[in-house]
């Protein structure tokens, strides 16, 4: 990797402070994203910030109708939590499937978030949820947050300091797996919320994570897998690989739907 300057700051300001001054620079988490690119020359920083040491951005807790997750806390953490299990737990079993064992030991769902990779897990989680992405800055809808594939609404220098996520009536997850490197090919989280049902796809579109609203209409209509069972997710909508075509995307979005919401009960 190319040589860069280090910083561990104590504080989200004065991590803002670092970023602020020096366009170049880049913050760090858990390093699962930053750290291969570096090793693989594919990213250069002229100094690189490690937010693991601010105490404000780890942890879980409930505030009323919400789950408050620091953006710091890392997928083991959200698997194991008694809050999480307690309020979501199809969030905390979902927290526990991603990668290995080593990946949910160092892994953020702030990183995850701000990474907004397609087949990650957690953007579902949060555009089906409704959930809102707080910053430095600002408090941004899901919605508003992903953007699009591998990009978010953040701007250059704005960290994710912590996730909030109402409280579902059920909640339902279900992915298939890459057999090779364990990436989602095609996952929905299913959802019944204050503001209605909302279905999140990850893994299949070719502009990363995005909601299914005819599976929406389908679920409001009637809450059972055979509602979805008969909705043609479009293929032009979707991303065709050597693992896998679009087509066959499709047939896996509408087959982890079903499953999605038989894990919502």
């Amino acid at each position: 990797m190319y040589d860069f300057a280090y910083h561990k700051p104590a504080s989200v300001a004065d991590a803002v402070k670092i970023l602020a001054a020096d366009p170049d620079a880049r913050p760090i988490s858990g390093g699962m994203t930053l750290l291969p690119a570096l090793k693989l020359r594919l990213n250069k920083p002229t100094s690189v910030v490690d937010l693991s040491g601010i105490a404000e951005l780890h942890g879980v807790k409930r505030e009323g109708d919400k789950l408050v997750i620091g953006a710091l806390t890392r997928h083991v953490e959200v698997a194991t939590s008694a809050e999480v299990k307690a309020a979501i737990p199809t969030l905390a079993a979902m927290a526990g499937t991603i990668g290995d064992t080593q990946v949910r030991n160092r892994g953020t769902m702030g990183g995850s978030v701000a990474n907004n990779d397609p087949s990650a897990d957690y953007p579902a989680a949060l555009l089906a949820l409704g959930a809102t992405i707080q910053t430095d800055k600002r408090k941004l809808a899901a919605e508003d947050f992903f953007t699009g594939m591998f990009t978010t609404a953040l701007e250059v220098g704005e960290l994710v300091t912590a996730i909030h996520i109402p409280i579902p009536t059920k909640a339902g997850y279900a992915k298939m797996r890459n057999p090779a490197s364990r990436y989602s090919m095609a996952g929905v989280f299913v959802a019944q919320t204050a503001a209605g049902v909302r279905v999140a796809v990850n893994g299949a579109g070719n502009n990363g994570v995005f909601r299914e609203k005819a599976m929406e209409a389908a679920l409001t209509a009637n809450w059972s897998p055979d509602a979805v069972a008969d909705v043609k997710v479009d293929p032009g909508l979707l991303n065709g690989d050597i693992h896998g075509s679009a087509e066959y995307r499709a047939h896996l979005v509408t087959v982890m739907a079903k499953r999605a919401v038989i894990d919502a009960g």
